[in-house]
């Protein structure tokens, strides 16, 4: 399995670069970095029939293996860091779940340290500030109105890791704790909100910049209340998050985002609660029981649907085989586009020199076949 790749040139395969696609192109790897040009001494590893495309990035994830990251221990959250690199994610921000503020504080102070160790790449807040008509698996007992204070509680708490909160922005304080995000350079997300189309227009010019897993949690389109999917659609400013796991969207709907966002904002996300990578079963989001069956997650007592049990391996085979999206375009969507909105792009989300070398091998199918994490292959390839 794992192993320092040192001096590694992958040739061969189709390379998807930030330029477009290379036949027949290489990677040349050096220690944890790619670089430009081919070492002494370095090996060669023959990839033709393959893709070479750069690691994934996941700004909404949850958990895996069995293991949460809204509630679980720091040895707990490696389970599931680990579960989804071997998925393809070698980049992931750790998403909680509404929990207590003081709870909330205590988790993002622990994964504030794995941000640091460089094991995650930072937090993502989903609730407490969220609206009762679309909680979604979120406790109802435990929401609260975006008290800017609060907010800024939890950013304290993360100790400069918060990458993202997600708020209903039509409630008290949601405005200003847009605000207040923005000014901190931490994303403020639209997200399982009840907000009117003018309310989100509102919100986008106070700073909101994602829509947490767009279409999920709002509102619908509606001809005479267009609602938040049309002004999160429509505004340039804006990345919409998708989960592509054929549960979470109508495949028309997915390609209604892509027309009208265009793959250069569009996020392709997991949402992944513990199920991920484990299987069917009983398990819990928060203090919420959740029963996954068929690989599909819904809370035991409503029926919503509780996350999902996506990898994004599994997210990127299925936005090209049955979306029959570009290549080129689910690469901008699922790493160099979440890349960018974390701030990491100057070290991960595309194959170029001076970045880590993360990086996932597919074959012809868009099947897994090995991935690189910073030099070092957490799933090797074949004979390699």
């Amino acid at each position: 399995m794992a192993g320092r790749a040192d001096s590694t040139v992958l040739a061969g395969a189709r390379v998807v670069l930030p330029t477009g696609t290379v036949e027949n192109g290489r990677v040349i790897v050096e220690g944890t970095r790619i670089v430009g040009s081919t070492p002494d001494g370095a090996r060669t590893v023959d990839l033709s029939g393959h893709w070479v495309v750069p690691g994934f990035v996941d700004i909404h994830n949850h958990g895996g293996g069995g293991a949460s990251f809204a509630t679980g221990t720091a040895e707990e959250v490696l389970t599931g860091v680990r579960t989804h690199r071997e998925h393809g994610t070698t980049t992931v921000v750790a998403s909680t779940v509404t929990g207590e503020t003081d709870f909330l504080a205590r988790q993002a102070g622990m994964l504030s340290e794995l941000a640091e160790q460089g094991e995650i790449a930072g937090v993502h807040f989903e609730g407490p500030f969220i609206s009762p008509c679309r909680k979604g698996a979120h406790s109802e007992a435990l929401l609260r109105h975006p008290d800017p204070a609060e907010v800024r509680k939890l950013l304290d708490a993360a100790r400069g890791t918060a990458k993202m909160v997600t708020l209903a922005t039509e409630l008290p304080g949601g405005l200003d704790s847009v605000r207040l995000l923005a000014e901190h350079g931490v994303i403020a997300a639209v997200g399982h909100t009840d907000a009117t189309y003018e309310q989100t227009v509102e919100a986008i010019d106070a700073g909101a910049t994602v829509a947490t897993h767009l279409f999920n949690a709002m509102p619908a389109i509606g001809h005479r209340a267009p609602g938040p999917i049309t002004a999160l659609l429509e505004d340039e400013r804006v990345t919409v998050e998708l989960i592509n796991d054929g549960t979470h969207l109508h495949p028309a709907a997915l390609e209604l985002a892509y027309h009208h966002a265009g793959a250069a904002r569009v996020a392709l996300i997991t949402d992944a609660m513990d199920a991920a990578g484990s299987g069917d079963g009983n398990y819990q989001l928060g203090p919420l029981a959740v029963e996954v069956k068929d690989g599909v997650a819904r809370l035991v007592e409503g029926g919503s649907i509780a996350g999902s049990t996506l990898t994004l391996d599994t997210a990127f085979r299925r936005a090209v085989t049955i979306d029959k999206l570009p290549v080129e375009d689910v690469v901008r969507s699922i790493s160099a586009n979440p890349a960018r909105l974390i701030g990491m792009y100057d070290r991960v989300g595309s194959l170029e020199p001076g970045k880590d070398a993360d990086l996932v091998v597919l074959d012809a199918d868009f099947t897994l076949r090995g991935v690189m994490r910073r030099g070092e292959w957490i799933v090797r390839p074949a004979g390699v």
